[in-house]
């Protein structure tokens, strides 16, 4: 991301270099590929749910390719696009990460497709809490923005409520993280219940939060439109 905000393409090598190796991956995989393959797997390992070959080799380099554009995008459609070059670091660490994490649940449902013994349930939480662990780290990094972070009406008009919130927020999410990545391995569906669980619970007391703290602030402004326009 240079100095104005926008992100540099040339820095990115690593984020193109995953998503082409997904495509690549899925071209030389074509050929050889079943036309009705597992998509979807239960908390026990097996597949409960089948797709055709675009489903199974296609969607999530498509989605990721989609995820990491849109990313791209953000800083420059973002009303408080000014503020992005506050936090370039943690934002190129967020679009990397997220490209990173789809390319390895890509790759392991790849090889689940291929080798039924590969325990996907076991691996996925782990991508997924890591993704959790690298996310809290960052999140107390983030400046007031209207597309990355957690965006509240009392976070988006209070510069105290939005620091402090994604501070308590951030070390939520790492614990979440450290909590979920070894729950794949026990071979029940505990992991999906806290996952659900805990993100909910997780999400109810940072609104909570944002606002009681939004309340103390004295420098606070109204959201827009909660004025009535001045009359001319």
């Amino acid at each position: 991301m240079n100095a104005d905000g926008k992100v540099s393409v040339r820095n990115d090598w690593p984020a193109w270099l995953l998503i082409l190796v997904m495509f690549c991956l899925a071209i030389a995989l074509w050929p050889s590929s079943p036309e009705r393959m597992p998509v979807h797997w239960n908390w026990k390992g097996e597949p409960d749910g089948m797709g055709g070959k675009f489903e199974g080799l296609l969607i999530i380099p498509l989605i990721t390719l989609a995820i990491y554009l849109l990313m791209v995008v953000l800083p420059r459609i973002d009303p408080g696009r000014a503020n992005y070059r506050l936090f370039r670091g943690p934002y190129n660490v967020i679009r990397m990460a997220i490209v990173g994490v789809m390319a390895a649940i890509y790759f392991v449902m790849v090889a689940a497709q291929r080798n039924p013994q590969l325990n996907i349930v076991a691996l996925v939480p782990v991508i997924i809490g890591l993704m959790f662990v690298v996310f809290g780290n960052l999140m107390g990094k983030l400046r007031p923005n209207w597309f990355v972070g957690i965006r509240t009406p009392w976070t988006l008009t209070s510069k105290l409520s939005w620091t402090r919130t994604h501070r308590v927020g951030g070390v939520g999410m790492v614990v979440l993280g450290l909590v979920l990545m070894p729950l794949g391995f026990l071979k029940t569906n505990a992991s999906l219940w806290i996952l659900l669980i805990g993100v909910l619970g997780w999400v109810v007391f940072l609104l909570v939060f944002s606002y009681f703290v939004w309340r103390i602030d004295p420098d606070r402004v109204p959201p827009a439109g909660s004025r009535p326009a001045d009359e001319e």
